[in-house]
C-alpha cells in the first residue's frame, strides 16, 4: 500500500522541526525525517499495526507511536493516509483532522452514488 501525507500532517512536521531547531536545526530535519522513514517502513507492509484511536474509535483510523509522538492515520482500500503527527502526551482534536474526514466522507458518496 502505497502511504500519503495530508495537507494537515505535513504541516505538523514543519511545526515539530520549527521547534526542534530553536535547539538544533539539524537534529530538527533528522527527526522530521526519522518520523517519515518510520512511517513509510512500517504501515505499507502491516497497516493495521496500530491501535485504533481512542478519540475517534474508528477501525479505520489508527495510530504508530514513534518516540513520544502520535502518527495518526487512515487505512483505506488502496493506500494509508497520514492525517496528522503530535506529541503523545496530549488528546487528538478533532478538528485536526476534520477536513480530511469530510473530504473522505465526500468522496466516497460520489463513489458509491457512480455505482448506483
Amino acid at each position: 500500500m502505497k502511504v500519503i501525507w495530508t495537507q494537515e500532517s505535513i504541516l505538523q512536521l514543519i511545526e515539530i522541526e520549527d521547534f526542534i531547531s530553536n535547539d538544533s536545526p539539524k537534529r530538527a530535519a533528522e527527526f522530521v525525517d526519522e518520523i517519515i522513514d518510520h512511517a513509510q517502513a512500517t504501515l505499507p507492509d502491516t497497516p493495521s499495526i496500530g491501535r485504533m484511536v481512542p478519540e475517534i474509535n474508528n477501525a479505520n483510523i489508527r495510530e504508530l507511536i514513534f518516540k513520544k509522538y502520535r502518527i495518526v492515520y487512515r487505512v483505506n482500500k488502496n493506500n494509508i493516509e497520514i492525517l496528522t503527527v503530535f506529541e503523545g502526551h496530549r488528546l487528538l482534536r478533532l478538528d485536526e483532522i476534520k477536513n480530511d474526514l469530510q473530504n473522505s466522507f465526500v468522496k466516497s458518496s460520489r463513489d458509491k452514488a457512480h455505482k448506483a
